[in-house]
């Protein structure tokens, strides 16, 4: 592995453990875990597949808000929209890239928030 390489694998792992802190804060209130939203699209898989769109769009703003907001505190940006702004119907499918890719990360009751930030430093790079 080349020193790049490796540089990208120990900020995505240091990137992690700062989302899980932040995050850590967050979860206090009520979250969904991965494991609810799995069961909730399969409980009504058309309405439930409605919920869970709505409650990730409501994610990806909270992500980039809290961000913005840590921004304005100094803060170095996590993930960079550069003047994007990921569109709502791509919430899920970014959420869904991000559980496949990194499969072996993610555990069923890990909050789905965790996955959310992960997914916006992995689609929208520094």
């Amino acid at each position: 592995m080349n020193t790049h390489a490796a540089s990208r694998r120990v900020r995505g792992w240091r990137v992690l453990l700062v989302a899980a802190a932040l995050l850590t804060c967050v979860a206090s209130a009520w979250s969904l875990t991965i494991r609810e939203m799995r069961a909730l699209e399969k409980s009504d898989p058309k309405q439930g597949a409605f919920y869970v769109q709505y409650y990730l769009i409501g994610a990806v703003e909270g992500a980039i808000e809290m961000q913005a907001q840590s921004a304005r505190g100094g803060a170095k940006p996590m993930f960079c929209l550069n003047g994007r702004k990921p569109e709502p119907r791509r919430a899920k499918p970014m959420i869904d890239a991000e559980l496949k890719r990194n499969a072996d990360v993610y555990e069923a009751d890990m909050p789905l928030e965790l996955v959310v930030v992960n997914a916006l430093v992995n689609t929208y790079p520094c």
